[in-house]
């Protein structure tokens, strides 16, 4: 079974992802951005767009979520904002073509709480300068400037299952997403503060410094 997790930059996407992983035995995340931003990383700088434009990025995703769902025993879990509906076809749906149990999800959020969510990213920045390493701020304004095409896209029919995040916690979306999936999670006994400790902890793994 896959579980792609769709959603605006800022959504909740990876931090839920990693929910699932951690309460779901036998279940891994296999990230397509990784593959992304390796082929991004490949061509010169002026030449380094969307990747998602890329036939490889594609054909590339589809190839190892499928030798993934094949190979192994567990629930396999995508977090990626795709909002093209080509790109869709080409990915989730082509999955589904392969004769795979895929399960699609998109979180959404309001226009607010994802700008907030957004900003408390500038902790990344602060890392990629203790680290030695150059900021990039035109990330986040990346994401912002793709916020309102992302939430109209994504509200479309074709990008159900809807889940709205504004006013949950990432462990209510992902028991939410399990009930959904027919999946059974571990139980989530841990306190407020060692969930925010954990959640970060994933948050600074997932930083990007190159």
């Amino acid at each position: 079974m896959l579980l792609w997790i769709n959603g605006p930059f800022g959504g909740g996407k990876t931090q839920t992802a990693y929910e699932l992983r951690r309460r779901l035995p036998g279940s891994v995340v296999c990230d397509p951005e990784h593959a992304g931003f390796g082929l991004r990383r490949m061509l010169p700088p002026e030449l380094r767009g969307d990747f998602q434009e890329l036939v490889s990025w594609r054909q590339g995703v589809v190839e190892v979520l499928d030798l993934a769902l094949t190979r192994h025993d567990g629930v396999v879990i995508a977090p990626m904002t795709v909002t093209d509906s080509r790109c869709f076809a080409e990915t989730v749906g082509r999955l589904r073509e392969l004769g795979h149990d895929v399960h699609h999800f998109t979180l959404l959020a309001e226009r607010e709480t994802v700008l907030r969510r957004l900003r408390e990213r500038g902790l990344g920045r602060l890392l990629r300068r203790a680290a030695g390493k150059k900021a990039d701020p035109g990330r986040n304004s990346w994401a912002v400037d793709r916020l309102d095409h992302c939430l109209e896209r994504l509200a479309g029919p074709e990008f159900t299952e809807h889940l709205w995040t504004d006013h949950t916690t990432v462990p209510k979306t992902a028991d939410r997403i399990a009930v959904l999936a027919g999946l059974e999670l571990l139980p989530h006994h841990e306190g407020r503060l060692r969930t925010r400790l954990r959640q970060a902890r994933v948050g600074i793994r997932h930083i990007r410094f190159d």
